[in-house]
């Protein structure tokens, strides 16, 4: 059954490989507007977008024939070509293998994009590791709470 009106909004979490610290500040700016026009070429809208030191977060709409698997691994396998190709680190780029995607309401679309947008500033006062933490946290009780 094709799908006409759909509120399929993602929250992906990128760790770079071994949480290296390794996406330069001044190549930040250009990773993510890589990841915009990956994600716009797959007819998915990006919200938000904050590359991090160690970890990407971004914010999409999708396609409900898209999945989030799949757009994950077009966004990791391009960005990691790109960077690669363009020497944007000091050493070979590779993701982790595996990703987060977390699913956020309409509602919940701007406070995300805000959380997103702030990383810098959260960061100076929560570390990565403690920051996951949390969200697995938050995503594994809402599991049990739903199961």
């Amino acid at each position: 059954m094709k799908i006409e009106y759909n509120n399929l909004y993602t929250h992906f979490i990128f760790t770079t490989l071994h949480r290296e610290s390794i996406i330069l500040e001044v190549h930040r700016e250009r990773i993510e507007k890589f990841i915009t026009g990956v994600v716009k070429k797959y007819n998915c809208k990006l919200y938000a977008i904050y590359a991090n030191p160690e970890h990407v977060h971004f914010l999409i709409s999708r396609s409900p024939n898209i999945s989030e698997e799949y757009i994950a691994s077009i966004v990791e396998e391009s960005t990691t070509k790109f960077i690669n190709e363009n020497n944007l680190t000091k050493t070979i780029f590779n993701w982790q293998t595996t990703a987060s995607a977390f699913s956020v309401s309409k509602k919940d679309v701007d406070r995300v994009c805000k959380y997103i947008l702030n990383q810098k500033e959260h960061h100076r006062k929560v570390t990565y590791t403690q920051e996951y933490e949390k969200f697995i946290d938050f995503y594994e009780k809402t599991l049990l709470r739903n199961k």
